[in-house]
């Protein structure tokens, strides 16, 4: 039995996710680019993804942060945090779920998210425009790109996302979890590190698997 369960927690570590652009296994990547730089030494990402998770509108997913008007760069750069460490990190695995889209095999759910990096994702984009809850789904794609759907309207995130949780659980259906777990404390996952330093997700990753 000891052995069935080591087998099962290692499977949670240094995994990448079965989705559309990941790797299928993590290792270093020499020229991540910008802010995905801190998963250089071992990523599930590839330095095209990296280059492209910076780009407005990119051949990623042809996903447009601006669709109530130019999106502030102060909140923009979390929009790339977050996709940086959902292509890039290999310490995600306890939290990958069956996803039942034609576009990916797996998602994330639940990640637990540090409070500072939520709330911060909240304070900078606070007066960024949406004009949806759940960005997932529910888009007009009829251009090829997301606009918002017929008799949305566009206000800014504070009214559309009331609390920190509220922006980090909901944007994205369920993928983060908000916690109270600060950063550092090993309990959480952190959107931001210093690169300088050991990646702290690693043992993150390992508490919960």
């Amino acid at each position: 039995a000891a052995a069935a369960v080591t087998v099962t927690r290692d499977s949670l570590l240094n995994v990448c996710m079965d989705a559309k652009h990941h790797k299928t296994e993590p290792g270093p990547e020499g020229q991540l680019y910008g802010q995905c730089v801190l998963w250089k030494d071992n990523a599930c990402c590839t330095a095209n993804t990296s280059l492209e998770a910076h780009q407005d509108q990119s051949y990623l997913y042809n996903f447009n942060w601006d669709h109530c008007g130019a999106m502030p760069e102060k909140c923009k750069r979390h929009f790339i945090q977050d996709t940086c460490l959902y292509e890039c990190s290999p310490n995600l695995g306890p939290w990958i779920d069956q996803a039942d889209t034609s576009w990916r095999k797996e998602r994330i759910r639940d990640v637990p998210l540090c409070q500072e990096d939520c709330e911060q994702w909240w304070e900078d984009c606070q007066d960024a425009v949406t004009c949806k809850v759940n960005w997932h789904k529910g888009w007009n794609w009829t251009t090829g790109t997301n606009q918002c759907p017929k008799g949305a309207m566009c206000q800014k995130f504070k009214f559309v996302f009331p609390t920190a949780a509220a922006l980090c659980e909901q944007i994205w259906s369920g993928s983060y979890h908000y916690t109270s777990h600060h950063r550092g404390s090993g309990r959480c996952i952190q959107m931001w590190f210093d690169p300088a330093q050991e990646n702290p997700n690693v043992a993150v990753a390992q508490y919960y698997a």
